[in-house]
């Protein structure tokens, strides 16, 4: 079940983004996020606070979460988007994530698949994201959802120095 997430879900979130930092560090996944910098408690706070923070939610536990809005990151500025769409139209996917202990089962899949949908009720025909380079399997998710990548951006993101912000896209039918 996909909704909008709800103050009381901050401790669940914030304990996907500690698990997925964990993951991390101890050289089981490479997602190029460094813990206390991004993404925080406050991260996913402010989100709520925006409305823009959704969650798939089974079994009164979140699964997975992402912040989904119109916001697109000046670093976007530089990219090389296969289509001049204006903003009205672009919707944006930020910060995916899904509970290492529930990953491999299809739900980033599934909540890509929400963000498209609620992109189309939205009126959005122009659907943006990114992620770090070093996020191997990510990108593969992606490219087999049919986003292309359309640009890698050198910046410091997020508060990270040094990313290499690989810019994706997908126009809807």
């Amino acid at each position: 079940m996909f909704r909008k997430a709800l103050p009381g879900d901050l401790a669940q979130i914030a304990a996907i983004y500690d698990r997925i930092h964990t993951e991390e560090e101890a050289g089981r996944s490479t997602v190029g996020w460094v813990r206390a910098i991004y993404p925080t408690e406050q991260t996913a706070a402010a989100a709520i606070q925006a409305g823009d923070m959704f969650v798939a939610e089974e079994d009164g536990t979140i699964v997975a979460a992402a912040k989904i809005n119109q916001e697109q990151v000046p670093e976007y500025d530089q990219a090389a988007w296969t289509v001049d769409a204006p903003p009205e139209e672009v919707m944006v996917l930020h910060t995916l994530v899904v509970d290492p202990q529930a990953k491999g089962r299809g739900r980033g899949t599934r909540f890509v698949a929400f963000y498209e949908d609620y992109a189309r009720t939205h009126g959005c025909r122009c659907l943006r994201m990114d992620t770090n380079e070093r996020n191997a399997a990510a990108r593969a998710l992606y490219k087999g959802l049919g986003y292309t990548e359309v640009s890698v951006v050198p910046c410091s993101f997020n508060g990270i120095p040094g990313v290499n912000l690989v810019c994706l896209e997908k126009i809807l039918p």
